[in-house]
């Protein structure tokens, strides 16, 4: 063969390798001694992954939630990994993660970034006060039915210090606080903390070659907590979908049926939604709960996450209210600050409430209609400006949302893509006891509904 023609097989050769990506270029994890138990706890949303087809797409719903941690890229890389495995499933997949909010920060934000999603799966990862981790854990449980998939800890670099990465006290603590938890609410465990260890010693590796500084993870590092998590989401047939009896799907013409042009359904449970059907029936049909329209329900509304201070971390950390919401937009407007923000005041406006009141940094304020209490310490501008180096903005606005969780009309959808259900949620956010749903059609049209299907969470609200 000439010189010629050997370089040229050489290149060809070259071409036909398969491309290594940096993931896979780092040695694999050993395999579990045992994964008979990985993934039973979160089978009802395996499920509904591995029950999707080309004709049938099944909506599911998931939520990466945490701090800095849970913003790194190996939460892309678990992404990823779902929609290659499951590709037929209509996801959602939302990563709503703040980098700096510990357990005791992230459980205030929780009321406008966890509860209102109302994930199927929530895969959880957090620093911070046990007893705020747990609280956070408990109101899942008690305000959705999303399955919960929680990770312990990994090694930090300061492990490097002691013989054989040997814990210090309140890793130690962690190390049996986070199983002991997941056992409790019947979560989800990826324990990677002593496999963690385990992949360092097999590879001679220190815990910092794995960090970018002392905790967070670097490519390396990113690859190896994927790799612990994706064994976990797996179906498997010989577990139980759904065994509490979370969510119930009741078809219309088999489990009920309409009556003098209206549908009734007493149900147990917190949310409950509509799932259109395929017909061409154009009929709409107005919502009672309980004898109510869901707009007169208070519990049926919900705040967002409010702007960020220098794009850092939201400005307000939680609202609540006093009063019945409106679904609006609102405006706090902070003015007469200090530096750093230590001292300021501010007014707030809502877009159909209209000027609201004003308020100081260190006063519970409550807005003249109620609606809007933001407590003293749920304030975050003189941390962010202290954290950054700057001063508040000038005329420094922060703006949220109430939205409603609910329809007091239903209108049937048009339905694109016969493949996809489509939901429309009648009411979310209702307390978990036994209620009334009423549809009653406009005009005694037939109204196109396959079916109703009802959420109950597991434990109540304490």
């Amino acid at each position: 063969m000439t010189i010629r023609k050997t370089i040229i097989a050489l290149i060809l050769l070259i071409l036909a390798a398969p491309v290594l990506s940096a993931e896979s270029s780092y040695p694999p994890p050993a395999p579990p001694l045992d994964d008979s138990q990985f993934g039973v706890k979160i089978q009802r949303t395996m499920t509904l992954l591995a029950a999707s087809t080309k004709e049938h797409r099944c909506p599911v719903k998931i939520l990466f939630y945490g701090q800095s941690i849970t913003q790194q890229k190996w939460t892309e890389q678990v992404a990823d990994y779902i929609k290659k495995q499951f590709p037929n499933a209509d996801l959602t997949i939302e990563n709503r993660a703040i980098g700096g909010f510990a357990s005791q920060l992230l459980v205030r934000t929780a009321e406008y970034d966890l509860y209102p999603f109302y994930p199927d799966l929530l895969i959880f990862h957090v620093y911070g006060d046990h007893n705020r981790y747990e609280e956070i854990i408990n109101t899942v449980r008690s305000r959705t039915t999303a399955e919960i998939l929680i990770t312990s800890d990994h090694v930090p670099a300061d492990a490097d210090k002691r013989p054989d990465f040997a814990d210090d006290r309140w890793t130690t603590f962690m190390a049996t606080f986070i199983p002991q938890t997941a056992e409790k609410y019947n979560c989800e465990l990826v324990d990677i903390h002593e496999p963690w260890k385990q992949y360092l010693r097999s590879n001679k590796l220190k815990a910092q070659d794995l960090l970018n500084d002392g905790v967070h993870l670097n490519d390396h590092g990113c690859f190896l907590l994927a790799e612990f998590v994706k064994p976990h989401l797996v179906y498997k047939t010989q577990f139980p979908a759904d065994p509490c009896g979370m969510v119930t799907t009741f078809v219309v013409g088999k489990d009920l049926s309409w009556t003098d042009g209206k549908l009734t359904l007493e149900f147990s449970g917190n949310r409950i939604d509509v799932i259109a059907s395929e017909s061409n029936d154009t009929g709409s049909a107005d919502c009672l709960i309980d004898g109510k329209k869901p707009s007169d329900l208070p519990e049926l509304y919900a705040f967002t996450r409010p702007t960020y201070v220098h794009d850092v971390w939201p400005a307000i950390k939680r609202f609540s209210s006093e009063k019945p919401l409106l679904a609006e937009e609102w405006t706090a407007r902070v003015f007469e600050a200090n530096d750093f923000a230590k001292q300021f005041k501010f007014e707030v406006i809502g877009s159909k409430t209209g000027p609201d009141g004003a308020g100081v940094y260190n006063g519970k304020f409550v807005s003249n209609s109620g609606r809007i209490v933001i407590e003293p310490n749920d304030w975050y501008l003189k941390e962010t400006c202290q954290f950054v180096k700057k001063q508040l903005p000038e005329n420094f606005q922060t703006k949220w949302q109430v939205v409603p969780l609910f329809v007091d009309k239903y209108l049937p959808p048009k339905i694109d893509d016969p493949s996809k259900e489509y939901v429309t949620t009648l009411a979310q956010g209702l307390s978990n006891s036994t209620h009334k749903l009423q549809l009653i059609a406009e005009a005694g049209k037939p109204v196109p509904i396959k079916a109703i299907r009802v959420y109950r969470p597991p434990l109540n609200r304490q």
